[in-house]
């Protein structure tokens, strides 16, 4: 457990194949069927780590993707049916987020007893850890309802939600309904499953060049709340809707990432559904591509940093058989000069005339997609604008992709001059068999501008449906009310259309069998389609989630 959450130990995700080539006591830690974490001591910070171990091998840091709906899915008309009333019982929903409030009366029983059946918080040490894991504190439902019987419930079960995120992306998909606040989650009465991660470890964000005091989480820690509540939902026997309301612009954006692998692993299995924000990076202007078919083959493109942007990476992911160089130049034109492929080399570059300093990774071979990966990290970014060629080395056409990080982990002030809102779909929402949600206005039908756009960076389509995302009626910390914007809100009202069709099919005996994957094609096949729209297209997918229409396919009511 110590190595986990110790600051002097690097996490690194290695492949299970590879756990005799490092193994060495306690340094290992399962995460699923796939993957291990290595911990390795950190002698002294260097940022060219990465480079002596592969890219892939360090956890992705995800953000969060939020900032009358009811009626405008379908789902009030299903609720109100007499033949179908479904609203989530005997379904679990999942949460992997940033805890929950869970004294608020939306999570409560008409008795005041708790809808959760269990809360792993990973960031209290005091208590005993989930059965199978080695950090946290697993609290289950007997233990809440004796703190909310307390009158002071924290001394008994001290977990809070600081942030209000994960309370409000719960309260939207299982909130129990409020007259006074004119609220109601989607299926009011299904139970609950929260995970609180704990923030990424200072050392993780240091070698992703992130700021300390920016507010991500480790792939790492994600994909062991996945596997925590793939064992409660089996244990228990009972379908899980698992919402996922963090994304990450880190990566290939192909689904080759090792939460992406584990999400396309569950939504195949039966019982198991995920629902997945899109990222709200469509108006960002922090993704850049270029296509270059005739000679010169090289292109220039610019980056504006802005003042308060002293610490960030870049990726460029060409999808050239050739070799790419990169030169980089300052706004004052000092310049790297060309940096050529290789296998591991990392430089670094100290200007002369501005402190700015730049770690610069240009791998000929990534090795969990094959490609190329031209890794740049900044450390005091002189503000202004940058210019960056990226070559061939061998006179042939190139084309590639530029990503700036998600989130709050840049300002909006740091943007290419020439972006391009397309294939900003943030992981895991760029995998292959998990719903993929993006967020429209549900007052005027039209696409949050924010929301990011597909396809993949592989072609895959994404995303798969349009929910709505605007000011969405949520609860707050503290047993308050407010609205959530944004696709996590989106996937959050997704996830609970999820959980009407496993209760549907799962626990009323329709079709026992559902799995996720089967879940979002019946989803999409039931979605409303503008007649001056082709579909699938990157931006609304294969259109709105719209329930209602989804059951009168199935049952012809």
């Amino acid at each position: 457990m110590e190595k986990i959450i110790d600051n002097n130990y690097y996490d690194l995700i290695i492949n299970n194949v590879s756990i005799p080539t490092y193994d060495s006591g306690d340094n290992i830690t399962l995460l699923n069927f796939r993957h291990s974490l290595l911990n390795v001591p950190v002698a002294e910070f260097d940022p060219c780590i990465l480079g002596s171990f592969p890219y892939h091998n360090f956890p992705t840091l995800y953000t969060l993707t939020s900032t009358i709906s009811i009626e405008k899915s379908g789902i009030g008309t299903v609720q109100r049916n007499p033949f179908l009333g479904l609203f989530g019982r005997g379904v679990i929903i999942g949460i992997i987020d940033t805890g929950i409030d869970y004294p608020h009366q939306a999570f409560l029983h008409n008795d005041n007893t708790t809808r959760i059946l269990s809360i792993w918080d990973q960031t209290i040490q005091d208590g005993p850890p989930p059965q199978g894991f080695t950090f946290g504190t697993e609290y289950n439902r007997d233990t809440i309802n004796l703190a909310l019987r307390s009158e002071n419930p924290l001394t008994i079960v001290p977990t809070t939600d600081t942030n209000g995120h994960g309370t409000s992306i719960a309260s939207i998909i299982a909130g129990r309904p409020n007259e006074e606040n004119t609220f109601s989650g989607v299926v009011p009465e299904s139970e609950l499953v929260v995970v609180k991660l704990k923030e990424a470890k200072p050392i993780s964000k240091q070698i992703m060049f992130v700021p300390e005091d920016k507010l991500c989480y480790q792939e790492s820690d994600i994909i062991l709340a996945l596997r925590y509540l793939e064992t409660y939902a089996s244990t228990s026997s009972r379908p899980i809707v698992i919402c996922i309301a963090l994304g990450s612009s880190m990566g290939s954006h192909d689904g080759s990432s090792a939460v992406s692998n584990y999400v396309n692993y569950l939504a195949r299995i039966p019982g198991i559904g995920l629902s997945v924000s899109a990222g709200n990076e469509g108006s960002s202007r922090r993704h850049y591509f270029n296509s270059t078919t005739t000679a010169p083959f090289y292109n220039d493109f610019e980056l504006r940093i802005g003042e308060n942007d002293k610490l960030f990476s870049m990726e460029i992911w060409p999808y050239a058989l050739g070799r790419l160089s990169i030169d980089i130049s300052s706004p004052n034109r000092e310049s790297t000069q060309q940096v050529y492929p290789a296998i591991s080399d990392c430089r670094v570059f100290n200007f002369i005339f501005t402190p700015s300093a730049l770690w610069v990774n240009n791998f000929i071979f990534e090795e969990e997609t094959g490609d190329q990966l031209i890794l740049v990290r900044f450390q005091n970014a002189l503000s202004g604008v940058w210019r960056i060629r990226i070559q061939s080395l061998d006179d042939s056409p190139l084309s590639f992709h530029a990503w700036m990080p998600s989130g709050n982990l840049i300002s909006n002030e740091t943007f290419f001059l020439n972006p391009n809102p397309d294939t900003t779909i943030t992981s895991p929402g760029n995998g292959v068999s998990q719903m993929t949600v993006t967020a429209y206005n549900q007052f005027d039908e039209s696409i949050l501008l924010e929301s990011s756009r597909g396809y993949t960076r592989n072609g895959l389509v994404a995303p798969d449906i349009a929910s709505p995302g605007y000011q969405i009626p949520c609860a707050l910390p503290g047993n308050l009310y407010g609205t959530l914007t944004g696709t996590g809100a989106a996937a959050a009202h997704a996830a609970g259309a999820m959980a009407m069709l496993m209760e549907w099919g799962i626990t009323r005996g329709n079709y026992t069998l559902m799995s996720g994957y089967d879940a979002n094609r019946l989803i999409i096949r039931g979605a409303r389609r503008d007649d001056t729209l082709v579909y699938p297209n990157n931006i609304w997918g294969y259109g709105k989630l719209d329930v209602n229409s989804l059951f009168e396919r199935l049952t012809n009511i």
